[in-house]
């Protein structure tokens, strides 16, 4: 049975974005993002987190930081009933100094790479689905991969949230 899906950017949608965020002690939540995934959950769409992570190819961390993060936000989540269905990110960028990660890659947004591989992988209305992102480049993948794109420009992401949720529903 096919659910829709909302389509997170990470970093300036669900986190404040300074620029490679990376460590636990300096994540912070944007205001209202736990209730907003939470929402996402309870009207029974899927949650994913599709982010551009091109501090790896640049060498600031690695794709085991990222992971400890993210198992992190999946824990904080979990302590207010809420969950990511899917978290994809991609390391790579042309200009990284990690030769393995300096690439162009299709998963690196504006490119719908990574949606492309969530939509593959679970079993998503896309009429219903859509993507929240900051940046041009999350709403130019949502466009490539046929899905709608939402700019967050700050404040509250339940308050942004709900209203989408209600129309695409």
């Amino acid at each position: 049975m096919l659910r829709p899906a909302v389509f997170f950017d990470r970093d300036g949608v669900l986190n404040v974005d300074d620029e490679y965020a990376y460590e636990i002690d300096k994540f912070v939540w944007i205001d209202g993002a736990i209730e907003a995934v939470k929402a996402v959950n309870d009207a029974g769409y899927f949650a994913f987190v599709i982010t551009n992570q091109s501090g790896v190819a640049r060498g600031f961390f690695d794709e085991t930081d990222l992971h400890i993060l993210h198992d992190w936000m999946v824990g904080q989540l979990a302590g207010h009933g809420a969950r990511i269905d899917a978290f994809e990110y991609c390391p790579f960028h042309p200009d990284g100094v990690v030769e393995r990660y300096r690439r162009t890659s299709d998963r690196r947004k504006p490119q719908p790479g990574m949606i492309i591989d969530l939509l593959n992988r679970f079993p998503v209305d896309v009429a219903k689905s859509f993507v929240v992102g900051d940046k041009a480049s999350d709403i130019d993948a949502a466009r490539a991969a046929g899905l709608s794109g939402y700019l967050f420009q700050g404040g509250n992401l339940r308050d942004f949230i709900t209203p989408l949720l209600v129309r695409n529903g």
